[in-house]
Formats: C-alpha cells, sequence, structure tokens
C-alpha cells in the first residue's frame, strides 16, 4: 500500500505537538531536551531604534502594547547554557538549555532565574537585536530564584528595561509577559494579574514568595523574562507555571521585582546575597512523630541541632540530645520545638523559609517555642548567611 505524504507528515506533527505538552514545572527549561497609562510611539521608536510602526487603524490598547513591545523587547534576553555531564559510564554528554533574561543596567547586568543557569559551564546572551554576548555569573539567590549576569557590551549602547513597583499591585491590572518559549525569541503574550500574595514551592526549600500569579501564556523558556505593566515597567520575572498537563495552564508565576531589586542590588554592591539565618537544622513534625514523641503541638519545626556560636545557640534555643531510629532515618529528639515567628504561626519548614526571607542579618524576632511542655517566647538577633560569588556556576 502506498503510503501518503501528507498524512505521514501530519502524524509527525501531531507528534512533535505531543513531546512539546510534556513541559516542565518550570516554566523555562533548565536544560534543553530535558503612569502614563500609554507609552508614546515616538519613546519607543527611539528606544528600539527602529522605524515608527504604523499604529494607524489600531485601538488605544493595541497602540500601547505594540508601543510597549517595540520599547521593551530589544533588552529582553534570549538565555541558551552549555555544560557537560557524564553517563553512567563516565562518558562526557553535552547539555544545553535556554530560557530568557532581561538587561537592567546598560552597563551589561542581566536579571534572570537561578534555575536557568544553574550547573552551565558556558552562559550566552542574545539580545532583541540579535547581538550575542558571552555572559558571566555575577552570583544568585538560589532560595529566590534569582540570579544576576553580567555582559560585556564593548562600547554597544544596551537597553535596559525600568524597573516598577510591586508593592502596590491590582488584581485584574493588564501585564505582558515577553520571553522565549520553546526558544521562540521575543514572543509576546498579554493577560491580567490573576491573584497576588501567594507562595509557590518550587522545591525542598525553594519557593516564590508573594508571587504574582498571572493568566499570560508562560511556558518553557519564559523562566527569567519580565512581567510588564502598561507603563512598560517590570513588574515581576516570570519564573513557574501551574501545568497539570504539561501546557500552559494559563497559571503563571512571576517573583516580585522589589525581591528581585533588592538581590540585585546586594550582587551589584558585594557579590553577596545578605540572608539572615537562624542557625538550626530542624524536622519538620507530623502528627504522628509528635504523638510519639508526647508533644503538647501536631506541627511545628523539632530543632535537632544549633550551630556552634550560632544565633540561635546565642539566643539560648535548645537542640536535640538523643537519637531515635524512625523508619530507616536518625532523628536527633529532645531539642526546642518552634510554632511561631514574630506571632505569626510556623507550622512547617516552608513557614519558617518564608518568615526568614523577610529579615535582614542583625534583624530580631521573637521565637515561640515548647520546650519540655511550656510555651516560651525567645528573641533571636538574626546572623547572615551570605552565597559565595559566582555560587550555582561549574568551576
Amino acid at each position: 500500500m502506498k503510503k501518503n505524504p501528507r498524512a505521514a507528515s501530519a502524524i509527525r506533527l501531531l507528534a512533535i505537538g505531543a513531546l512539546i505538552a510534556l513541559a516542565a514545572y518550570w516554566a523555562g527549561a533548565r536544560w534543553g531536551p530535558r503612569q502614563s497609562p500609554q507609552v508614546s510611539a515616538l519613546q519607543a521608536q527611539r528606544t528600539a531604534g527602529r522605524g515608527a510602526p504604523n499604529l494607524g487603524g489600531l485601538t488605544e490598547d493595541e497602540a500601547r502594547t505594540v508601543s510597549i513591545y517595540r520599547m521593551a523587547s530589544p533588552g529582553v534576553a534570549n538565555i541558551n547554557t552549555r555544560a557537560v555531564e557524564y553517563d553512567r559510564f563516565e562518558g562526557p554528554v553535552a547539555m544545553e538549555g535556554a530560557g530568557s533574561g532581561f538587561v537592567i543596567d546598560a552597563r551589561g547586568y542581566v536579571l534572570t532565574n537561578y534555575h536557568v543557569v544553574e550547573g552551565a559551564d558556558t552562559i550566552e546572551v542574545t539580545l532583541g537585536d540579535k547581538s550575542q554576548f558571552p555572559a558571566k555569573l555575577i552570583g544568585s539567590d538560589q532560595r529566590n530564584d534569582v540570579a544576576l549576569l553580567k555582559v560585556d557590551p564593548k562600547g554597544k549602547p544596551l537597553t535596559a528595561l525600568t524597573l516598577g513597583d510591586s508593592a502596590n499591585l491590582l488584581v485584574g491590572q493588564s501585564v505582558l509577559a515577553i520571553g522565549n518559549p520553546f526558544r521562540f525569541s521575543s514572543t509576546l503574550t498579554t493577560g491580567v494579574i490573576s491573584a497576588l500574595g501567594r507562595t509557590v514551592q518550587t522545591g525542598d526549600r525553594t519557593f516564590i514568595d508573594e508571587a504574582i500569579q498571572t493568566d499570560a501564556a508562560i511556558n518553557q523558556g519564559n523562566s527569567g523574562g519580565p512581567l510588564l505593566n502598561t507603563r512598560g515597567e517590570v513588574i515581576g520575572i516570570n519564573s513557574a507555571i501551574y501545568t497539570p498537563t504539561g501546557a500552559t495552564a494559563g497559571i503563571g508565576f512571576a517573583i516580585p521585582i522589589n525581591t528581585a531589586k533588592a538581590i540585585a542590588k546586594d550582587l551589584m554592591t558585594d557579590g553577596v546575597v545578605h540572608r539572615a539565618y537562624m542557625g538550626i537544622s530542624s524536622l519538620e513534625l507530623w502528627p504522628d512523630l509528635a504523638q510519639a514523641l508526647e508533644l503538647p503541638v501536631n506541627a511545628g519545626i523539632l530543632i535537632e541541632t544549633v550551630a556552634p556560636d550560632g544565633p540561635a545557640a546565642k539566643a539560648g534555643l535548645h537542640g536535640g540530645n538523643r537519637q531515635v531510629l524512625a523508619g530507616l532515618e536518625r532523628l536527633m529528639i529532645g531539642g526546642d520545638v518552634i510554632v511561631a515567628l514574630d506571632g505569626k504561626d510556623v507550622a512547617n519548614q516552608l513557614d519558617l523559609n518564608v518568615a526568614l526571607n523577610h529579615k535582614r542579618p542583625g534583624d530580631t524576632v521573637r521565637v515561640t517555642i515548647y520546650r519540655n511542655g511550656t510555651k516560651m517566647d525567645v528573641t533571636v538577633t538574626l546572623g547572615e548567611q551570605s552565597q559565595n560569588v559566582g555560587g550555582g556556576l561549574k568551576r
């Protein structure tokens, strides 16, 4: 029987579409195969360095969207990473990844997600005008999934995006996302802010705090790209999607730009992120364990150890004093149980990490604990836990 070339082509396209639908949780691939309410067209023309767009016949909203895109897209980066990993036979395997980013300073500073560049040996940035630059990882904050890169523009003028304020956003505001989904560079999608203030856990100890939820289509490869308001200001970094099917479900999450600005300031000034820490290793309680240990609460954080001379130790918090075997795991028990920080309940490790994420080294916190069945408050002066310069980049 003679094969139909068109039918075979259609089958191949369907197969490719099915593979594309298998997107990861992260909106950007870590590895590849794996005041004015308007922005003037003139300003956009000058910034983008292109001919004036023909806005005749467009609605006011359409003209604004076109102008914002023309203004911002030259400063949006396509980020490609390369690394060498080893298979089970110790053979080298080249791995490639792709994501997005954006220029925040004409000197060549680029913001992106940490997971876009995690583990990379080399990083290359391609801007909206197709100019390419090798990039250096200045530093990162893995907990908040933010990384700062630096390129040498070699005298070339770069378009730096204006960073807005994410403190006073409203549900229903129009937003625009620009990025490189599935390696389709400089792709624009639009939508609204769907919700605010969510905490989205992205790993055991990583999360997006006060996440901006949007229905603007965000897909694999959008990670690290800007979420813009209708003034053309960056209000967030697109970072993750909720995707039960692998394709976009209209639920995307962005890191508030105010969080990223504080991290970028630390990295640009000192090369490290000034992060508050308590100096404990802890275990999240669950009801069966709490009952077995005869604790007065079913949820909280059981302190297993305290770092010598760390903030918790100096404040008098107690770690465990004996080991027990729970299944195949050895636990250190007998320590204090943390149940609140500054009056806000701490039911699990995520609650504790989020609370500490709002603090700076030197801040004092009121830690509510149970010790030997007695509830009490202990004041802890937080210390500093800084990440290494270039943390996350292989050497």
